[in-house]
């Protein structure tokens, strides 16, 4: 080969290649990471780009300068070229040079997959349920919330599961996702190293309201956390007055209402799926009931009555098994005082 064409060939080759790497770098692909494990998987990926990068360069190197230098001079000549024995040296070396590519990713692969599955030696272990539509987490002390809270630069093992259907847990800046599975618990390792509020998505089908399942993870700084889950361990304020109101809210955001229903009152409540929840007294009348108990049978019996314009098994008919009798009561109460 001569040496210019050997220059050619480079020259494509850089030109191909850094066109390759500026899509690559300068393209947002990825979230920013906010785990260790996460940081760990963009390694990975980065590591098994760079190698497709520089055998993409190769490729088109070659590509572009066959097409340019060996095309056809004559349309019409459609006859075979002259047969040429195979070079066993170039054929070693594109079998050799990707198995060795491959293993080496594999080997990347499988190191990363162990480290991220452990959660070291005193972990914060955190249930995840998940139920249509919206996510729940609770605490070695028993306590549930609809939020996510984490401490920085702390391994946290999640065990994951669903109260009805299969669901998926996922925070795209962890880079983890995980299945939640009905009578099936499902762990998920996630050590949090930078600060900021996440968005926790569901990725399994799982109902009309599936694109509405949504909730937050917050990483904290340990003090902060703390505090917090400190604070979440002092006895719940009884349930009467002002404090039944508050508890009543926290019951129906905690149960993913907010998902599928608008309510004033809330301002996180704007969901569609379901009726607006605004005007229970008038649907109350249209199905000859009274308020509070056309309110509870709504919860935990909801085909009992079809609001006009909607489709009857769409909102999950698991409630009445899932919320406490207590709670169910402060959240009957609560939507009674707070509708029109």
């Amino acid at each position: 080969m001569r040496r210019g064409s050997i220059l050619q060939l480079i020259l494509i080759g850089v030109g191909a290649g850094a066109i390759a790497t500026a899509v690559a770098i300068f393209v947002p692909w990825l979230p920013t990471p906010a785990s260790r494990q996460a940081g760990r998987i963009d390694f990975v990926y980065w590591f098994a780009t760079v190698i497709s990068l520089f055998i993409f360069a190769v490729v088109a190197a070659i590509l572009i300068y066959a097409v340019i230098n060996f095309r056809v001079k004559d349309p019409m000549d459609f006859s075979d070229g002259p047969p040429v024995h195979g070079h066993t040296t170039i054929e070693i070396i594109w079998t050799v040079v990707p198995a060795i590519l491959v293993t080496a990713i594999s080997v990347v692969s499988a190191i990363v997959l162990a480290q991220n599955s452990h959660a070291g030696s005193n972990p914060l272990v955190v249930r995840v349920f998940g139920q249509q539509f919206t996510w729940t987490f609770q605490y070695p002390n028993g306590k549930i919330f609809p939020i996510l809270r984490l401490p920085i630069d702390r391994g946290v093992e999640l065990e994951v599961t669903a109260k009805d259907v299969i669901h998926s847990f996922w925070v795209p800046q962890f880079g983890q996702k995980q299945d939640a599975v009905p009578g099936q618990v499902n762990s998920l390792v996630i050590t949090p190293d930078r600060l900021g509020t996440y968005p926790v998505i569901c990725t399994e089908l799982c109902g009309l309201g599936h694109a509405l399942m949504r909730s937050e993870a917050i990483v904290m700084k340990k003090a902060d956390w703390n505090s917090w889950y400190r604070g979440t361990s002092q006895p719940a304020p009884q349930p009467s007055g002002g404090a039944g109101v508050s508890a009543g809210a926290a019951i129906f955001t905690q149960y993913g209402c907010v998902a599928c229903h608008t309510f004033t009152p809330i301002p996180a409540a704007t969901g569609k799926v379901g009726p607006s929840l605004d005007n229970l007294k008038a649907s109350a009348a249209k199905a000859g009931q009274q308020l509070q108990d056309f309110i509870k049978q709504s919860i935990v019996d909801p085909n009992a009555y079809i609001a006009p314009g909607y489709q009857p098994n769409v909102m999950p008919q698991t409630f009445g098994s899932t919320i406490p009798r207590n709670q169910l009561d402060l959240l009957v109460e609560y939507l009674a005082q707070n509708t029109k």
